[in-house]
């Protein structure tokens, strides 16, 4: 059990890394997005090749075209996201992302049809709190980080909302036929959207490179592959709540590398946040079985 629990911690850690090469890189946001996702989905190409031959009698069109939707709510989290993670501080802009468990079962409500209980609405009110401190304090004190909360807010409920579009497509025979064409159609989005920028990308860059392999690489394959693995060993909550300790790991690498040091208010709110996740977390119903 302790080296599931080192390996969750693992992953957790290197999907933290993500807002550091965010902040890292000068590549314009919306290249960047696209850029992570189309290298990911190259990657990892030949697993969703090998699984559709395994399951090709019943993976459809169908399938496919399910995927638009969460491609396209995906590709807007990408791109919220990389602006958010340099309008703010780097713990800050990490723990507001993932304020998505909290968010999630109200998404499922209106998805899905699940109910939500009085708990995960309590725990919601409690990490609200937590985020409403962060921004009274950012517009009180005038830092000019208001916008960059408003944006990794807008991203976090784009990202649960892709979340629980994910809990909705629980059936594709394999979790690759789904992940796969999402991230591939998520990139080319980007990509499209990026065509005003494309230009001002250094291609020459070896820095540059070395942030978009990391990228995909580290968080996008790595990281999200090793919490995938987690489930199976240990239970869901255990693993969103851990996943919420990003920022914990985001703050360290951010002060060692950057020199940056949250208020004594963020503090107080990544309190708030986590342990209003954790009433959601713990409190809500019993998940349905993934996808394999």
């Amino acid at each position: 059990m302790l080296r599931h629990f080192l390996l969750l911690l693992f992953g957790v850690m290197v999907c933290s890394t993500a807002v550091i090469m965010m902040n890292a890189s000068h590549t314009h946001p919306i290249v960047l997005a696209a850029m992570r996702l189309l290298l990911a989905s190259i990657v990892m190409a030949p697993i969703a090749w090998r699984e559709y031959r395994r399951h090709e009698a019943v993976f459809t069109r169908e399938h496919l075209r399910r995927t638009l939707l969460p491609s396209v709510i995906f590709a807007l989290h990408m791109i919220t996201w990389a602006y958010g993670a340099r309008m703010t501080i780097v713990a800050q802009a990490s723990l507001l992302v993932n304020f998505a468990p909290a968010a999630i079962p109200f998404f499922l409500h209106w998805l899905v049809g699940e109910r939500i209980n009085r708990w995960e609405i309590i725990g919601t009110g409690i990490a609200l709190t937590g985020v409403l401190t962060l921004g009274i304090r950012d517009a009180l004190a005038g830092g000019g980080s208001v916008w960059g909360n408003i944006v990794c807010f807008v991203s976090m409920l784009l990202f649960a909302c892709y979340l629980a579009l994910g809990r909705r497509n629980r059936d594709f025979p394999s979790i690759w036929l789904y992940m796969v064409p999402v991230y591939l159609k998520a990139g080319l989005i980007c990509a499209v959207v990026a065509l005003p920028w494309w230009h001002t990308y250094a291609v020459h860059d070896r820095h540059e490179w070395l942030m978009m392999i990391g990228l995909a690489l580290l968080p996008t394959i790595i990281g999200h592959t090793v919490l995938n693995a987690s489930m199976r060993h240990l239970r869901g909550q255990i693993v969103s709540l851990c996943n919420v300790g990003q920022f914990i790991f985001a703050g360290i690498m951010a002060w060692l590398l950057f020199h940056q040091l949250p208020p004594g208010s963020f503090y107080l709110a990544s309190a708030l946040v986590v342990i209003g996740v954790s009433i959601v977390v713990f409190k809500a119903p019993t998940a349905p079985p993934r996808m394999r």
